[in-house]
């Protein structure tokens, strides 16, 4: 017999099922509740609510575990590709080998994009945002395949715009930090890998012959692994939400930037480069600044620490301290910014303060760190969380397509005027 919760509103009683997910995660299905009882429920920021039902990514916060399709991020990260784990995410297992081989080339055939792309480009100011013009150059894709404009497209015609997006994204976004510098474009390098044609994109110049470090190639692989989906966060929602009203693929994936780009969000790994940076410019006294964030009548906080759904060590840290580890030793960079990150990740890991407070270094302290060695500026880390969260948003808008579930369209409890009678403009 299944489960059911009991809620009691005025004296009436309504039976509500409990649906539980195959890791034993439990809800409170109110789908039916206003039906039945007239009745909303009011969750801000939907931290208790479960908007969909989804088979893609589990996520355990309390225990620190994270699973895409089933697979754990540790064994991913360490056997697979990033191109590997998008094919998962996107279609719900590993590839075989020729179904991975068609896959790879499929995606090294559609990294050129149209010219006329040059054109939308050349009319941003070379100040404007990289996230601004690539979530302008990820819509824009629209116009150029307006096939996927149509609802009832073809599972085939799906797969094609997945395939260019993944495959363009990458182009769009060297070009947005080469349009940032005044430089001209590089066009993709089929020989390459994904990352490292993207590395090659982003830094060669036309008169050099560029050499992709394996180092930093592995590195960024791995950061596009650790970043390809992470649940129903704030991005991942908007694309759902976007593509539910059967808005395009491009179109949801350009809602997706918008909204990662905000400083809550995808911004944490640039706000972890400024608060280092603010650090070196007031002494670089690292210890002056544990004591500030130890201080709760201070307002300082320690960014990069700790994370709203991990209360464990984020799983993702783990595995992307040793690339760490790896690039600085590799590249022998001496930047005193990275010398206080390393304080203050030595301070995190062994200060009982830190520690029983489990507020250890995430995801986003070590990728900072690392982009910034590599020498990818700070507006364009967001950009670089685009790429690696660019085939979670792909599974998550092809699943929600798939399920043909309902457009969003949340409740409210209202709170403002009671119905009043109109003044005219002449007696307020």
């Amino acid at each position: 017999m299944s489960e059911s919760a009991q809620l009691t509103i005025d004296g009436k009683s309504y039976e509500l099922p409990i649906i539980e997910g195959t890791e034993q995660e439990r809800a409170i299905d109110i789908s039916k509740l206003r039906g039945i009882s007239g009745i909303t429920t009011i969750d801000p920021g939907f931290k208790n609510t479960g908007s969909t039902k989804s088979a893609i990514t589990f996520l355990d916060g309390e225990k620190g575990i994270l699973r895409y399709r089933g697979y754990s991020i540790e064994e991913l990260a360490e056997r697979s590709t990033f191109l590997e784990v998008a094919y998962l995410l996107i279609y719900g297992e590993l590839p075989t080998e020729q179904q991975f081989e068609d896959w790879r080339s499929a995606i090294t055939m559609h990294t050129l994009v149209h010219e006329e792309i040059k054109d939308i480009l050349d009319g941003f100011p070379s100040n404007a945002h990289p996230m601004g013009v690539l979530s302008s150059l990820a819509s824009a894709l629209t116009a150029f395949y307006p096939k996927s404009l149509d609802p009832k497209r073809s599972m085939k015609e799906v797969d094609l715009s997945i395939i260019r997006i993944i495959a363009k994204m990458p182009t769009m976004a060297a070009w947005t930090y080469k349009n940032e510098i005044g430089h001209p474009v590089n066009y993709p390098d089929n020989r390459l890998n994904y990352c490292e044609n993207f590395i090659k994109m982003m830094f060669a110049t036309p008169a050099e012959e560029y050499h992709v470090d394996p180092v930093l190639a592995d590195a960024l692989d791995k950061l596009l692994i650790l970043h390809a989906d992470h649940e129903q966060n704030c991005s991942t929602s908007t694309v759902r939400i976007v593509g539910s009203s059967q808005a395009s693929l491009y179109s949801s994936v350009s809602a997706g930037i918008s909204a990662l780009w905000g400083p809550l969000h995808g911004g944490a790994n640039q706000a972890v480069i400024e608060m280092l940076e603010g650090i070196k410019a007031s002494g670089g006294d690292a210890d002056k600044y544990l004591d500030k964030a130890k201080d709760k009548n201070d307002p300082f906080r320690l960014m990069g620490f700790g994370h709203r759904v991990y209360k464990n060590y984020d799983p993702r840290a783990t595995i992307i301290k040793k690339a760490t580890d790896e690039v600085l030793g590799k590249l022998g960079v001496n930047d005193p910014v990275l010398d206080i990150a390393k304080r203050l990740e030595e301070a995190a890991l062994s200060d009982d303060y830190f520690v029983s407070r489990r507020l250890y270094p995430n995801v986003d302290f070590y990728s900072g760190i690392i982009y910034r060695a590599m020498g990818i500026p700070t507006e364009m880390f967001t950009v670089m969380f685009t790429l690696g969260r660019l085939p979670g948003w792909i599974a998550q808008w092809k699943e929600m397509r798939e399920n043909h579930e309902p457009i969003g369209r949340p409740r409210q409890v209202y709170t403002g005027h009671k119905n009043r009678p109109y003044v005219d403009l002449a007696e307020r």
